[in-house]
């Protein structure tokens, strides 16, 4: 496929001036950004005639700016440099190895010292003259200078630091917010409903809402509610799409372990295996994000997480006779238990994964709150 053929249009010169000028509505504004990425063509006709704004000003000194300060940097750091390499030899001179009115032994010990570079083969004699700390300066100064870090010391975990930091940033609320207390509360309070109150259906409590979990903590970790910046965020290359789902494996990553394992401590009572939820998570999940790109993260956070709580408590709320936490229990079986109820849910994780993929471009543009 050629370029021409991949951009069958380009932008008249009524909309660049429009957009130059700042005038253009906010949709066409979307499409034509989105346009010029991979439109050569238009690419430079956008930029000429933001240049001849007056915002075109402020961006070429702005620009100015930053490419003085860059290159001065840059400059600084070369004479640095220059100035280590130069000024360590110097420091060194051309000192003898040793005076010749000195010791033959201590000559000896001295040169072994300067070809090794063990002050321990040196033996206990103390250096008269600047033959070994000419060598030993030379050898110190030229790594320091050059800004390289010393084997075993914290300098190689540094960069290693910051990285950690930005992750666990980009992970948002699932590890940095009141979320995760929320998580271990649930965990907390099942075990004390079985173990403390002696609640028999415990596990089916920690079931039914289980799923519903994942789906509130995606619906709190991504979002303006949730960030400041998720306009500035959602326009960058880690945005939009990619940061959604860098949150939802966050949110998973936390909740699936923790709440599995507590249902493993938790005693049957005839409720279905502790993983049992497993599928139905790992749907609700992708389902919201799906539907978020039509109504908003936080409305189909609401319909997905509120549909199933709706399907699993409503039988119980209307059926009579037993207990309740058993009609929940024969409840949970019916939507979770055996082959056909576990390949629904497998089919409607791969349809919700489906239309998310379809829907993504929705993400390139900030979400309805």
């Amino acid at each position: 496929m050629t370029r021409r053929e991949r951009h069958p249009w380009h932008a008249p010169a009524d909309l660049i001036a429009r957009y130059a000028e700042g005038v253009l509505p906010e949709p066409d504004a979307w499409s034509l950004e989105k346009h010029v990425e991979t439109c050569a063509t238009c690419a430079p006709r956008v930029s000429a005639a933001v240049r001849g704004t007056a915002a075109g000003a402020v961006l070429a000194q702005m620009r100015a700016a930053v490419l003085d300060r860059v290159t001065g940097a840059e400059t600084a750091g070369a004479e640095q440099r220059l100035t280590d390499r130069t000024t360590a030899p110097e420091a060194a001179g051309p000192q003898p190895l040793v005076s010749r009115a000195g010791a033959p032994e201590a000559a000896g010990s001295q040169q072994l010292t300067g070809r090794t570079a063990a002050p321990e083969a040196a033996g206990p004699q103390q250096p008269t003259t600047g033959a070994v700390s000419a060598p030993a300066a030379g050898a110190v100064s030229a790594p320091v200078g050059a800004g390289a870090a010393r084997p075993g010391s914290g300098a190689a975990l540094r960069p290693v630091l910051p990285r950690l930091a930005r992750l666990l940033w980009a992970a948002g609320p699932a590890v940095r917010g009141a979320w995760l207390p929320a998580v271990l509360g649930v965990a907390v309070a099942a075990l004390a409903l079985s173990y403390g109150a002696g609640v028999a259906g415990a596990r089916a409590l920690l079931l039914a809402v289980a799923p519903v979990v994942p789906v509130a903590g995606v619906a709190l970790s991504y979002g303006p509610h949730a960030d400041p910046l998720h306009e500035v965020a959602g326009a960058t290359p880690g945005g939009g799409l990619r940061l959604a789902l860098t949150r939802t494996v966050a949110v998973l990553a936390v909740s699936v372990p923790l709440l599995t394992l507590t249902g493993l401590l938790l005693p049957a009572s005839g409720a279905p295996a502790a993983a049992a939820w497993l599928l139905p998570g790992l749907t609700l999940a992708p389902a919201s994000l799906a539907l978020a790109s039509f109504v908003g993260i936080r409305v189909a956070a609401g319909v997905t997480g509120g549909g199933w709580l709706c399907a699993v408590l409503a039988p119980v709320v209307l059926a009579p006779g037993t207990a309740a936490t058993a009609r929940l229990a024969e409840q949970l079986s019916r939507c979770l238990d055996g082959t056909t109820a576990q390949a629904g849910w497998a089919a409607a994780a791969t349809l919700s994964a489906a239309l998310l993929m379809v829907r993504r471009s929705a993400y390139d543009r900030p979400l309805r709150p």
